[in-house]
């Protein structure tokens, strides 16, 4: 049988608003959509926690052995000021201030995104296009809604017609937002006269003269409106209809619910069977923002340069951090939160250096012993399965990782242990860390430099010891302790140490 046969995804639609077992459209393979980042500025630590959260899933599908195809795209175009069919795109306002190509900021931006996914171990997608690589099937799907009716020139631009697709479908489905409430809470924006409703929405945008990003259609120069793009990226690559759209909770209204809008007035099918948001990142109970100063860049974090901050913490640890709470939920960040991370981190990749080094012999082993392995091990498949829960997965980690300090000290024989209970054990921790969740070492606990003076002063404390030093063999070992390496004496005067 095989692994997502044997433990079925369940997880919580956000269209349905009920937690539901996955069923691929297509067995075996599992399509989702991700919308990726507006290139136009440096990305923050509340992206970071979105594309960690879709990298997650991604790849524990691909663990339980369904191939995945996982298309993230790049915004380049379109996203207007406010998020709002109004004010110039985001990318030429960057660009004409900063007296660049609009293709240089994308560039720059798009090379520094992929840099900070690399430091947090976030994997790439099977396909990351860009909208203005798929300029003219922007054109054509608009063509293609205009010439249902359900869209509308005017003045140079398109615009889709809410009022008309709500007639026989429920604008509003993801958000559970009413249409005639949308109506009367409607932003008044300066082309409002453009538009037949306060609700329609771009699907193109005429390019004003000093508009740099500008292609010819069939309405006039133009660009594209900010929700097609996905719509035109996530079908092309995935078909009318998929399995999996994400991002963050911020994109539900008005980006995913103009999605589905689209999608269905255009294919006549649901464009998407499960959607999933993650929630945001909070800072000592603030909800993270620019103008709060509370917003870091991933350089600050690793840095400690900003004022919130009593430290740097490295990319992993951070990561773990971000892995303690449910993706649904909000995750409020602290200094307090970070350094707590930071030692359940190091507890669990001790014991992942501990496992790698071990192995069990043939022998039957305790039934009982063996039993309680063979437990945690698919107690890891069984909350991962519920939901992409990492929290009550690491809360299981954290029991093997006992379990195999057990091992090391002693405490717990390895010939106690069944040789096929032992492997399924060492597979599954190894796995879920580094396949799964996606740790791994920090860099500095890799550098050799550190470690040979490590070695250095563990050497002078068994020597210190053979002398009967021992008030100096103490002092290496409180002094190595408060820099978070922790010594530990063993049989026959042997010392090993780990990072606390």
């Amino acid at each position: 049988m095989k692994l997502f046969e044997r433990y079925p995804v369940s997880l919580t639609n956000s269209l349905t608003g009920k937690k539901e077992i996955f069923k691929a459209i297509t067995p075996g393979f599992v399509g989702m959509y991700v919308c990726g980042p507006t290139v136009y500025n440096d990305v923050h630590l509340g992206n970071v926690r979105t594309f960690l959260t879709f990298d997650i899933v991604a790849r524990y599908f691909r663990f339980l052995g369904y191939k995945v195809r996982y298309v993230r795209n790049i915004t380049d175009v379109g996203h207007l000021e406010n998020d709002a069919d109004a004010g110039e795109d985001k990318i030429a306002k960057k660009a004409r201030l900063e007296q660049l190509e609009p293709m240089e900021v994308v560039k720059y931006y798009t090379e520094g995104f992929h840099e900070v996914m690399r430091q947090f171990n976030i994997l790439p997608p099977s396909i990351e296009p860009s909208a203005t690589g798929h300029i003219l099937e922007q054109i054509n799907i608009t063509q293609n809604l205009l010439d249902k009716g359900l869209a509308y020139v005017s003045n140079g631009s398109v615009y889709f017609n809410v009022r008309k697709y709500n007639q026989t479908h429920h604008y509003g489905i993801l958000s559970g937002r009413n249409i005639e409430e949308l109506m009367e809470s409607g932003r008044d924006l300066e082309n409002q006269d453009e538009k037949r409703e306060k609700i329609d929405f771009a699907l193109w945008k005429k390019a004003s003269p000093y508009h740099i990003m500008r292609w010819p259609s069939p309405w006039g120069d133009g660009f594209p409106g900010w929700h097609i793009e996905c719509t035109v990226m996530s079908t092309k690559y995935l078909g009318e209809t998929f399995d999996i759209h994400g991002g963050g909770m911020d994109l539900k209204f008005p980006h995913h619910e103009c999605e589905i809008a689209q999608g269905t007035a255009a294919t006549g099918k649901p464009p998407v069977n499960y959607w999933l948001h993650s929630n945001m990142l909070t800072v000592n109970g603030q909800k993270m923002s620019k103008s709060l100063g509370n917003s870091f860049l991933p350089r600050e974090l690793f840095a400690g340069t900003h004022p919130l901050l009593d430290k740097g913490y490295g990319p992993m640890a951070v990561r773990f951090f971000m892995l303690q709470s449910h993706y649904s939920s909000t995750l409020d960040f602290s200094n307090e939160a970070l350094q707590a991370a930071e030692k359940g981190y190091k507890k669990l990749i001790n014991a992942l250096g501990l496992i790698k080094k071990m192995e069990a012999g043939p022998a039957p082993g305790k039934a009982e012993t063996s039993a309680e392995f063979v437990r945690l091990s698919r107690d890891c498949y069984q909350t991962m399965s519920d939901d992409f829960n990492t929290a009550k997965t690491l809360a299981v980690l954290f029991e093997m990782a006992a379990r195999i300090n057990d091992l090391k000290s002693g405490n717990t024989k390895l010939t106690e242990l069944d040789g096929t209970a032992f492997a399924e054990f060492k597979e599954t921790y190894i796995g879920f860390m580094e396949a799964v969740l996606g740790l791994q070492e920090e860099k500095e606990q890799n550098d050799g430099t550190l470690k040979g003076t490590i070695d250095l002063l563990i050497d002078l404390r068994k020597k210190a010891r053979t002398d009967k030093n021992f008030a100096l063999s103490d002092k290496i070992r409180d002094d190595l302790k408060k820099l978070g390496i922790q010594v530990k004496d063993g049989k026959d005067g042997e010392m090993t140490y780990s990072f606390e």
